[in-house]
């Protein structure tokens, strides 16, 4: 039986992130804890003026082959995984003179912010693979009756409260939890090698076991619905405007729902080196728009559907300014979240007087619209697909014009708004677009004329005039003489229906001309 409380007599401390390392070895010190450590970390103590013997006076070895083996020794794990209420273990370890270890600091080479440097050689990345951590992590977790680990200075304000309040000991409650945490740490840490290994000397696409991780940065009162638990989580370090790197500055808490629409508002909006707005409702944007300004995107976007847009989220590509935030106020009664790369004290004043806003920033929009290097995961009952985001660079050599008529620049143009728009629309999509604003968009039908139908209707005048914009092919003309009908004057579309040729021919009829974009936008 493990004892609930056991005394921290002996210590290891090995760590690379050396934030609060000093106050918390002068607390185990303090308590008569006798350190041990490794390297720079026993530098570190040694510098600080505190008692601490180097690894190798433990071991009776010296570090070697340039650090890569000092803690791989009997000494160290025999004293980490003996039971403490195990006599044939006790007689082993104290005829070896190993004395127990009761406490573990590891925090392992920085593997991950070695790979998210740019053009990091292999070589540097196998070097800060960690060996000897993650070896005394499991040891320490596998004993965690007896054994405290620690793989985060956040925890180190957690087990010095309880040795102070247990004469020196820890509960077994938390070495629990520690354990859980450090085992978690060393899966993500594998996961993260796998990958990087795989990648970067595979001949396979694809490998064979799939591995994900991510670190919990919330958790929710609940997801899709009210009887869904949920959580959100991070999978990997990088500084590019992401929704998880995203600052909230004011309002509720973010919802599973929040974060699902803030992430489809940020992709639109990254699409355009323009000032651009959207408005998104349910992941799907009911108003999209480009301007001279995100103040007149913004306009425009709302004046597309100002009826979806209630409730919805609100994202711009661009920093706003007091005047823009009281135009949006002042035009939109109800929305969940405003999403920008920045915004100045007026701004933020305005947007003060709706306490259950959500402001977020998130700095670099409008800068950089690279996607995170990664994978788009959908779980199934019983396993889970995986597939690379859609962010192809298009080759717009294999963009073809396949109508009589040519469209002039300014419709090509109106017709790639509409293509980079339709991308993030749920499929069958179709978008009317129109001088830079979306106005009719529809999306999930389970026909591709049907969602052309309800574009229609939305558009209501507007779709006079406007260009077509559908994820993927037109399966029949039917598609093309409602646009006639509609007086819509260009068609942008993948091409590749069996029945090409009559569609041509239809759009040839009716003077529309049409672009054959050679990829398809599937958004499921």
């Amino acid at each position: 039986m493990a004892e609930d409380k056991v005394k921290i007599k002996r210590a290891l401390l090995s760590v690379s992130d050396k934030a609060g390392l000093i106050e918390f070895a002068k607390e185990l010190v303090a308590n008569g804890v006798e350190l041990i450590s490794t390297g720079g970390t026993a530098k570190a103590i040694k510098d600080a003026g505190l008692p601490v013997k180097d690894i190798s006076e433990v071991t009776g070895f010296p570090e070697m082959l340039d650090g890569r083996v000092k803690t791989l020794h009997p000494v160290v794990h025999g004293g980490l995984l003996s039971l403490r209420d195990n006599k044939e273990h006790m007689d082993t370890i104290a005829k070896h003179n190993i004395k127990p270890i009761d406490l573990v600091c590891v925090n392992l080479y920085p593997f991950e912010a070695t790979i998210s440097k740019p053009n990091v050689e292999l070589d540097h990345a196998i070097e800060n693979i960690d060996i000897g951590g993650p070896s005394m992590i499991r040891s320490a977790s596998k004993n965690y009756r007896s054994v405290t680990v620690i793989v985060s200075p956040a925890r180190y304000a957690d087990v010095i409260k309880e040795m102070k309040e247990n004469d020196g000991a820890t509960t077994f409650k938390l070495r629990q939890e520690l354990a859980i945490e450090a085992f978690g740490n060393t899966s993500r840490y594998d996961g993260m090698i796998h990958e990087y290994l795989h990648k970067r000397l595979s001949e396979k696409k694809w490998p064979d076991v799939f591995t994900l991780s991510g670190i919990k940065l919330q958790e929710m009162r609940y997801g899709e619905n009210p009887h869904q638990p949920a959580a959100f989580y991070k999978d990997r370090a990088n500084n590019m405007p992401t929704i998880v790197n995203g600052k909230q500055l004011q309002g509720k808490e973010l919802s599973y729902n929040n974060i699902m629409d803030a992430d489809s508002a940020l992709m639109i909006v990254k699409e355009f080196d323009e000032p651009a707005a959207t408005i998104i409702k349910h992941t799907n944007p009911c108003g999209t728009a480009i301007g001279k300004d995100v103040q007149d995107a913004f306009v425009k976007a709302l004046e597309a559907d100002p009826l979806s847009a209630f409730g919805g989220i609100v994202a711009v590509n661009r920093p706003v300014d007091e005047k823009t935030a009281q135009i949006i106020l002042e035009k939109l009664s109800f929305f969940e979240i405003m999403l920008a790369p920045s915004f100045d004290a007026g701004a933020l004043k305005a947007f003060e007087a709706r306490k259950n806003l959500r402001v977020m920033t998130l700095e670099g929009l409008g800068k950089s619209k690279e996607i995170v290097p990664g994978y788009h995961l959908r779980r199934v009952e019983g396993g889970f697909l995986v597939q690379e985001f859609d962010q192809a660079v298009e080759d717009k050599a294999l963009y073809k014009v396949v109508s009589e008529k040519q469209p002039d620049p300014k419709l090509a143009k109106e017709m790639e708004f509409g293509w980079k728009l339709v991308k993030h629309v749920k499929s069958n999509a179709i978008v009317l677009v129109k001088d830079g604003v979306s106005v009719g968009v529809g999306a999930g039908q389970m026909n591709r004329v049907g969602s052309l139908v309800i574009a229609i209707q939305q558009a209501g005048d507007k779709a006079k005039g406007s260009v077509m914009a559908s994820d993927a092919l037109l399966p029949f003309r039917d598609s093309v003489d409602a646009c006639a009908k509609a007086g819509i004057v260009a068609i942008i579309q993948t091409g590749g229906s069996v029945r090409d040729k009559e569609v041509i021919e239809a759009a040839n009829q009716h003077g529309i001309p049409m672009i054959f974009t050679s990829y398809r936008h599937f958004k499921h």
